[in-house]
């Protein structure tokens, strides 16, 4: 059978794609301007080898301002505001930074034909990017092979995030049901047909959501083998539904959870632990000395806008279930819970003004350094809940208790990806994200969620 497969790029290769060429259309823009203008200032870079830092620098801010964020990178408003400020940072940084960059401009001219040259290069090649590649190069097209109920479900769990992703057809696994699609745009595929249709459509992935293995007849298995030996990739869902929306599907691998977390090896690496518990505590001891020279200015603000006690403390949920009290700056009015807990809403009631701004800009987590130091709590982990939201949340999520295998921590993988949780169904969707960092905890990861934190507070984003 001939393959007749369209090139397609992944997810990480569109992300190194635009990290390279965000390096090489700004070098090549430094050259044109430096050659043309007969520019001096631009034509010491390469003599004293500032290309490379000023890369670096790119590469650092585009990631704190999410420029590779692929949500962001395929919206113009988005991205433009994402290009101004890491260019702004990687402009301010390098000439900040004489022991790296060994020359400064000699001129305000020279550096607003710096500052210009970097953000005009940026902004034309994304703008390239934005209506020449993401609409061509980068959709996936696949195809599902599932059970037909199965299907809208199946379908909103891997276009909810990944706009990248076109899903053409699919093969009914039910032999009870007719297979006539509910949904206008799927095709449904009759087995027989499957070979021709992904030929046809230039299909790049097969997809396989069915968790019965008695539904995928032999007839159908063939036919899947043939594509495989063919060089079309076959995919499980959940790997799809992972890769796609960086959290675990719940709500599809229901009680089975443990066939699909081979949980990440680093919650048993020593060394790992090791480090992550030796920066804990060094990340902490500095949290703390800023804590003590901002706590006089809190105290002021705090008599005047919240009129009440400076801290508070309030049990939460730690590693294996054990209970501690965490700290905090308080934020919400006196007696705030006087007819029980209940959860806090955006844009809540309860929240004085001055807590808003701690809450915003994430200053009333700094007390939980103390957690941190105590060993109740990491820098990063799953957020820690309350006891009775615990009980509460788990009577309904059998796997709620797994995130308690390690410990929680001041920022995580759900909350640098998904806003405030006001519900069982939010708890459902960070618990999601959380047990995704579980599964795939590493340094990049940690790394990851220390950048995105940063975005979080330098963008005012804390709720």
């Amino acid at each position: 059978m001939l393959v007749n497969k369209q090139m397609h790029f992944e997810v990480s290769e569109r992300k190194v794609l635009l990290r390279v060429l965000d390096s090489v259309v700004v070098l090549v823009f430094i050259f044109l301007i430096g050659k043309a203008l007969n520019f001096n200032y631009f034509t010491q870079f390469s003599n004293n080898y500032c290309f490379f830092i000023l890369v670096v620098y790119i590469n650092i801010f585009g990631t704190v301002f999410e420029m590779y964020n692929l949500q962001v990178a395929g919206k113009r408003f988005l991205v433009s505001k994402s290009i101004f400020f890491t260019t702004t940072g990687t402009i301010v940084s390098f000439l900040l930074t004489p022991f790296f960059t060994t020359f400064l401009p000699s001129s305000r001219y020279q550096i607003l034909v710096f500052f210009l040259t970097v953000l005009i290069a940026l902004f034309v090649w994304r703008l390239f990017y934005i209506y020449f590649l993401v609409s061509q190069r980068f959709i996936k097209k696949i195809i599902l092979v599932c059970d037909k109920n199965q299907l809208k479900q199946l379908i909103l769990g891997i276009k909810a995030n990944e706009f990248n992703y076109q899903i053409l057809g699919y093969v009914n696994t039910d032999a009870s049901q007719d297979s006539t699609s509910t949904i206008d745009y799927i095709k449904d595929i009759p087995i027989d047909d499957i070979e021709n249709f992904v030929i046809q459509n230039n299909i790049s992935e097969i997809v396989i959501a069915n968790k019965d293995a008695k539904r995928i007849t032999t007839n159908l298995s063939n036919h899947l083998i043939h594509l495989l030996e063919s060089g079309y990739t076959i995919r499980n869902y959940t790997e799809v539904y992972e890769f796609a929306n960086n959290r675990m599907p719940l709500k599809y691998v229901q009680k089975d959870f443990y066939r699909y977390f081979p949980f990440s090896r680093n919650n048993q690496n020593k060394l790992y632990l090791f480090l992550f518990r030796f920066l804990d505590v060094l990340i902490a001891s500095i949290g703390i000395l800023f804590l003590m020279i901002i706590t006089p200015l809190i105290i002021i603000a705090n008599f005047i806008g919240n009129k009440g006690a400076l801290f508070y403390t309030q049990e939460r949920v730690g590693k294996s279930g054990k209970i501690f009290n965490i700290y905090k700056f308080r934020s919400m009015v006196k007696n705030a819970e006087a007819n029980g807990a209940v959860f806090a809403l955006t844009n809540d009631a309860r929240v004085t003004p001055f807590g808003k701004f701690l809450r915003k800009s994430r200053i009333d987590e700094i007390p939980q350094f103390l957690n941190v130091l105590k060993n109740d709590m990491s820098i990063i982990g799953p957020r820690p809940e309350r006891p009775v939201f615990v009980y509460e949340i788990a009577q309904q999520m059998p796997f709620y208790q797994i995130r308690h295998i390690i410990k929680p921590g001041l920022t995580g993988w759900a909350q640098v990806c998904y806003p405030y949780g006001a519900s069982i169904n939010d708890s459902l969707i960070k618990l999601e994200y959380d047990l995704y960092y579980i599964k795939h905890r590493s340094i990049f990861l940690d790394l990851k969620i220390v950048i995105k934190t940063l975005s979080t507070v330098l963008f005012y984003r804390g709720q």
